[in-house]
């Protein structure tokens, strides 16, 4: 084949006859959702050695991290917000605040009637020098995952995965209605 050689074409994984098909071939070619597959597919590459890496340096669970990392892009943000923001339920970012504290690497919070969730957090300044310290190998990491792409295709990347991530307030939250009933009725056998 001359020319370049497309992602599609290239051998992330091939089948050897009596094998079972390959996962990453089916999921990366064959998936009816390729675009959310890929994206937590290139999120699991990415975040997976590099909360090893927090976890076996610096003693701090992925929760945990998070919490510094939000903070330290938000100052000031609460345990709500980086729940909303991260995925994680309360509870756990509520252990992770916790342990924080109990570390040096956020300021302590006043006590605060009905809880909590809203109160303000910040980082100590022993907060601030781990996020210092960890925050070059998170931007290395993203540099090496992007090296593929010319300056300008980063930038079209960029617009458009900005462009989804905007117009998620019109679908996230909630299943398409006008599917989910007529997968309900197949589900429970009845004719549609």
């Amino acid at each position: 084949m001359s020319g370049p050689q497309t992602a599609c074409d290239q051998d992330f994984g091939t089948e050897d006859a009596g094998e079972a098909p390959d996962m990453l071939n089916a999921k990366l070619w064959e998936n009816p959702c390729p675009f959310t597959f890929r994206i937590n597919y290139l999120a699991l590459l990415y975040n997976t050695p590099l909360y090893s890496w927090i976890q076996d340096t610096y003693g701090l669970k992925r929760p945990e991290y998070v919490v510094l990392y939000s903070l330290a892009l938000a100052e000031g943000g609460s345990a709500r917000d980086v729940s909303r923001t991260s995925g994680f339920p309360k509870n756990t970012l509520s252990r992770a605040i916790k342990r924080l504290e109990l570390m040096g690497l956020l300021e302590e919070r006043a006590k605060a009637p009905g809880g909590g969730r809203m109160q303000a957090l910040h980082l100590s300044e022993k907060g601030w020098t781990l996020i210092h310290e960890t925050r070059p190998t998170f931007e290395a990491q993203e540099e090496r995952m992007l090296k593929a792409l010319s300056d300008g295709e980063r930038q079209m990347l960029f617009e458009l995965m900005s462009k989804v991530v905007l117009g998620a307030e019109d679908w996230a939250g909630e299943l398409p209605s006008d599917i989910l009933p007529d997968a309900l009725n197949e589900k429970k056998g009845k004719p549609q």
